[in-house]
């Protein structure tokens, strides 16, 4: 018997263990972990000496072509398979009427959906979609067990901006969503504790960049947070927290927490890496919301990480251009910052290197956990049977971080200049070398929709 592709003399690293051991890929599934000389002779033997071997990340927030991101599924998929991620979820958007909106004029979320399915043409790795809910619109509620059926099995929320809900429409899609065993996905922020600060400081004329994160306080964080999480506890609903940014908030989470069976949540990795003072270095460019925060902040990420709080670290990747960003007070131009290419070098360095986490803590917060909460029993993982989703990482390579290696279309970096030590030398997308050595070597349309299962948060 032979095999398409053998990955040997390698250090494999799965969520609990590592070890040194080839692996063994066929018709794009892992078929085994093992000895190289224990597991069939491969067609293709990739050389894996000196590197960690490890599951393709699942990145579950990931913002593509819609009203906060000019990034096409091209680009953004280039840019995820150079930095290792096998698998991202975007939204399907509910669009919405609004000053801001990029629409002319509503429709609905299955509309949304098939958009973003007819993407797939572009995408060179496999990605997920949530469902987007910009708008109280009854006609919501119908719409939500129809599209857990077609693998849409978490929807996100805003509590802030003009396409922002109510707690009381909040409290309706949970009680939904409860029904039919999905995840309420909420990015939390008291709307008139931010509107209101943004007003006091603009009247102030306190433009500078630095005073940004004053607009979007911690405590508005939490107050919503805290809201928002006692609504879905109450009905009974899975609830994710969605970058979390500050002590303040991952403390208003572990109060509800208990067992993790209906409450999770993520962090990012630039609420992980960087502190407020990156506002005075880069200006408006990495205006984010919720914005990146104090250094004690950074320390609670990691040790609401090491508890468990905090399970998923994610991106939040979002493109736009520069200029959009530059030589405007800080309330005006878009949020967002993009990141998806960079993300595991960067953690890695900090968590790895820096602070001395181990592999398999990588592994569960960049790979396992975000595929096991989002439905996705086939990603994140390296057990046999499982889609061929495989990064290759040289943990000595050092370098430094530039946007002129951006495959996305934005072109800065909120890293640029930062050296890191651990670099993707290959991507491998259901057996397929989809990125190798900083090129792209995938064809566009490899990449797949995935229909998600209802997640188990049991265990």
């Amino acid at each position: 018997m032979t095999v398409d592709t053998i990955l040997a003399g390698g250090t494999v690293v799965t969520d609990s263990r590592t070890l040194d051991a080839a692996v063994a890929v066929d018709e794009g599934r892992i078929v085994g972990v093992g000895d190289e000389d224990a597991l069939p002779a491969g067609r293709n033997r990739i050389d894996a000496t000196g590197q960690v071997v490890m599951p393709g990340v699942v990145d579950p927030h990931i913002h593509v072509d819609d009203h906060v991101s000019i990034d096409t599924y091209r680009t953004v998929s280039s840019a995820a398979a150079l930095g290792g991620v096998t698998t991202f979820i975007d939204f399907a958007w509910q669009a919405y009427e609004g000053a801001d909106s990029p629409w002319d004029e509503p429709a609905t979320l299955s509309e949304g959906l098939e958009r973003k399915r007819d993407q797939q043409e572009q995408s060179l790795v496999d990605f997920g979609l949530h469902g987007g809910i910009l708008r109280e619109d009854d006609a919501v509620f119908e719409e939500i067990p129809v599209l857990v059926d077609d693998g849409v099995t978490s929807f996100k929320m805003y509590t802030a901006y003009e396409f922002g809900v109510s707690n009381g429409f909040l409290k309706r899609v949970f009680d939904r969503l409860a029904e039919h065993d999905a995840v309420g996905v909420v990015h939390s922020e008291d709307d008139s504790v931010c509107r209101a600060l943004t007003a006091e400081l603009r009247a102030a004329g306190e433009d500078a960049p630095e005073t940004y994160p004053q607009s979007r306080p911690d405590y508005a964080e939490a107050m919503a947070a805290s809201d928002a999480v006692t609504l879905a506890t109450e009905a009974g609903a899975k609830y994710y927290g969605i970058h979390t940014t500050c002590r303040a908030a991952a403390d208003a989470l572990a109060r509800h927490r208990e067992d993790g069976s209906r409450v999770r949540a993520e962090t990012c990795t630039h609420y992980t890496t960087l502190d407020d003072s990156v506002y005075a270095e880069l200006g408006n460019l990495p205006k984010i919301a919720p914005p990146i925060r104090k250094e004690d902040d950074v320390e609670a990420m990691f040790e609401y990480l090491r508890r468990g709080v905090l399970s998923v670290v994610s991106t939040d990747h979002v493109a736009s251009k520069r200029a959009d960003k530059v030589d405007r007070p800080w309330w005006e131009g878009p949020f967002g910052a993009n990141g998806v290419q960079v993300s595991l070098p960067v953690f890695h360095d900090e968590a790895v290197n820096e602070r001395g986490l181990s592999y398999p803590f990588l592994v569960r917060v960049m790979c396992s956990n975000p595929a096991e909460t989002f439905g996705l029993p086939n990603k994140g993982t390296l057990e046999p049977g499982t889609d061929a989703d495989i990064v290759l990482f040289d943990p000595d390579e050092t370098y430094t971080i530039s946007a002129d290696a951006n495959a996305s279309k934005a072109d800065y970096s909120i890293y640029e200049g930062r050296e890191v030590t651990g670099r993707v030398t290959k991507t491998l997308v259901r057996g397929e070398v989809v990125a190798a050595d900083g090129e792209v070597v995938g064809d566009p349309g490899h990449g797949r929709f995935v229909e998600r299962e209802r997640p188990d948060w049991s265990a």
